[in-house]
């Protein structure tokens, strides 16, 4: 193989793999979160309700948890929580400090998206805030669009709602 020397070597990027939640990584969810919620807002009571138990409040309500590893480290984190069987929320999405950069919030969306529709799921919401531009731009990146907020939003932080419609199901 011959070597051009004026392209210079590209980093690599570490892999990272997505799978599913275990109880023994019951831990992981609290800590990621908690990371990005202290550093930019502060942990609400509905936070720790759902952090404290994932198993009881997303997982037997019908929800899914995912984790994102990398070099056998648990660096992030995503939920489908289920409304109904139509809809679920994309929730308590955090990657950690360290690993941001590498794609991981990617493959953790790109994930949520293929299982939502998987679950035969018609749309997708979630609540965020507006100053978390780059999370923001992720979301509008895979289709997501700003509809009107809910009078029942679980976050006092959340000052967006956003939603995308799935299984071939049109915007209006």
């Amino acid at each position: 193989m011959i070597k051009d020397d004026s392209i210079p070597d590209q980093p690599r990027l570490p892999a990272v793999e997505i799978i599913p939640f275990i109880p023994g990584h019951k831990e992981a969810i609290r800590t990621l979160n908690y990371e990005w919620l202290e550093k930019y807002f502060f942990i609400e009571p509905n936070d720790i309700i759902q952090l404290s138990d994932p198993i009881g409040e997303i997982i037997e309500k019908g929800g899914h948890i995912y984790y994102a590893r990398c070099n056998d480290e648990i660096i992030g984190t995503s939920s489908l929580m289920k409304i109904n069987d139509d809809e679920y929320e994309l929730a308590k999405m955090a990657v950690t400090e360290k690993y941001k950069g590498i794609g991981a919030g990617r493959l953790l969306m790109e994930h949520c998206i293929s299982e939502a529709t998987r679950l035969n799921a018609k749309k997708l919401t979630l609540y965020s805030n507006t100053k978390l531009e780059a999370a923001i731009n992720l979301y509008r990146s895979y289709g997501f669009y700003e509809v009107p907020p809910s009078p029942d939003v679980h976050y006092i932080r959340s000052n967006i709602k956003m939603e995308k419609l799935l299984n071939g199901e049109n915007c209006i």
